[in-house]
């Protein structure tokens, strides 16, 4: 059987993943909050290609899931407030500090309720539409806050180390701030894919 194009597709977004990986392991900034902040993707990619080796994951998923891991390679590698990225924004939009964890928490709402909704859809066939992007939302505010929780709990454990990890600038509502991201990554997700996504569940095999 030839390869669909969704598998060229994802192909090179673990390609290009791959190398991201690579070229942010020779000289991260901090290596132990470098392998804090990839931890997830090391976790989560494996989990991705195991479960599209066996009921196959849409294109628009796969490659959305691969961006995020890319939010969090940058943000590894530079740490979080360091990213030049963050420092342009900062520049450009008259900022108090480097908000790059923004778009790392705007992703950890954006992407996981896509991923919730994918899972909704096929295993539980869920089809009040309006009562799935609610769930979906849900779902992606208490990955935030699970999030959170870790966070706390490494700087419980690690002390004045978890500072760069934490990345908190001395803001005191960076928490709050970071599930608001979530939740308006979130809220957008679930304004901006569904079309899309459902064009690409209907593109999958007949056998999924």
């Amino acid at each position: 059987m030839n390869p669909l194009p969704d598998d060229s597709i994802k192909r090179s977004a673990l390609i290009m993943l791959a190398i991201a990986l690579i070229v942010s392991a020779i000289k991260p900034y901090d290596r132990p909050t470098w392998l804090l902040e990839i931890f997830p993707v090391l976790l989560g990619v494996p989990l991705l290609l195991w479960f599209d080796r066996r009921r196959q994951v849409t294109h628009l998923l796969f490659v959305l899931v691969v961006l995020h891991s890319l939010v969090l390679i940058l943000g590894g590698a530079y740490t979080y407030a360091r990213v030049p990225l963050g420092f342009w924004m900062q520049e450009w939009f008259g900022l108090m500090r480097n908000d790059y964890d923004r778009i790392g928490h705007f992703m950890q709402g954006f992407v996981p309720a896509l991923i919730t909704r994918e899972v909704l859809l096929r295993a539980a066939r869920l089809g009040n539409r309006h009562f799935l992007a609610f769930l979906c939302i849900c779902v992606s505010l208490a990955v935030s806050a699970s999030y959170e929780l870790i966070e706390w709990w490494v700087a419980l454990a690690l002390g004045k180390g978890a500072d760069e990890f934490l990345g908190t600038q001395g803001d005191p509502w960076d928490t709050q701030s970071d599930m608001f991201m979530a939740l308006i990554g979130a809220a957008c997700s679930m304004a901006i894919l569904p079309k899309m996504h459902d064009r690409a569940l209907a593109r999958l095999r007949p056998a999924t």
